[in-house]
């Protein structure tokens, strides 16, 4: 099993933050955030080809489909009634419920939109080493970690509605090849983050109150962009630079 230990920083006599600019802080991290990679600057200005957006799509789906998973993870985590009812809703929102298709299957209609069938999406054939390693590393720290901590993880979702708007906003242009019935997530999402984020954000206020451990909850939050950030480091290789794993090595 693939675990992380977030680093703790050591006691500090520094004051604590005041709520304001503890959030500052956390929204700070914004420019960690994976919408700065080369991949998706390059992907949200027009400039991949089609075979490294289907790339993307594909490995993103391992992403999709461990999200309720590792927010199962989160609820077995949690002792309070009312913190776990909020918390289902984002299981529901991927899994979806009866009558209501959820993120997965919109995801699979992305999929489709974009040249892909069902499935070489569900055998994952396409998902890279190093995107399995990292949201594999994502679902066990959750496992392990405290409910809270877990939760201030989530908070790259301060950041997530800029990116969704970028992708509604430009790809039908850029990407005229891709059916727009595909873009049915990223507007679901435009409003599932922002209330997700509500709810995150406040346990995360509410917890970390000394500031070595609001220190330590930036740190939480880095390392969540860290796993972001070396998913698309490893789908640049595979799709831009062409050098997959073990590109090198004779059969």
């Amino acid at each position: 099993m693939v675990q992380f230990a977030v680093r703790r920083p050591a006691a500090s006599d520094e004051p604590v933050w005041d709520r304001a600019t503890f959030e500052r802080q956390l929204r700070d991290k914004e420019r960690f955030y994976h919408i700065h990679h080369p991949f998706h600057v390059e992907m949200n200005s027009g400039g991949l080809p089609r075979e490294a957006v289907q790339g993307w799509v594909a490995n993103r789906f391992y992403y999709q489909t461990s999200i309720p998973i590792k927010d199962a993870a989160v609820m077995a985590n949690c002792r309070d009634r009312d913190t776990r009812r909020l918390w289902a809703q984002r299981i529901l929102d991927h899994d979806g419920v009866e009558g209501e298709d959820g993120g997965i299957e919109a995801w699979l209609q992305l999929g489709e939109a974009v040249g892909l069938d069902r499935a070489e999406l569900a055998d994952e054939r396409h998902v890279l080493p190093g995107v399995r390693f990292a949201v594999d590393a994502y679902v066990n720290f959750a496992r392990s970690a405290s409910f809270e901590e877990a939760a201030c993880s989530s908070l790259t979702e301060l950041f997530a509605p800029t990116i969704h708007q970028r992708r509604l906003d430009n790809w039908p242009t850029i990407y005229p090849w891709i059916d727009e019935t595909g873009y049915i997530y990223f507007r679901k999402r435009l409003n599932e983050a922002r209330r997700d984020v509500e709810h995150g954000l406040a346990v995360t206020l509410d917890h970390f109150q000394t500031r070595d451990e609001q220190e330590y909850a930036l740190n939480i939050l880095q390392f969540k962009l860290d796993i972001l950030w070396t998913m698309l480091d490893a789908i640049w290789m595979a799709y831009i630079e062409h050098k997959p794993p073990f590109y090198c090595c004779t059969s």
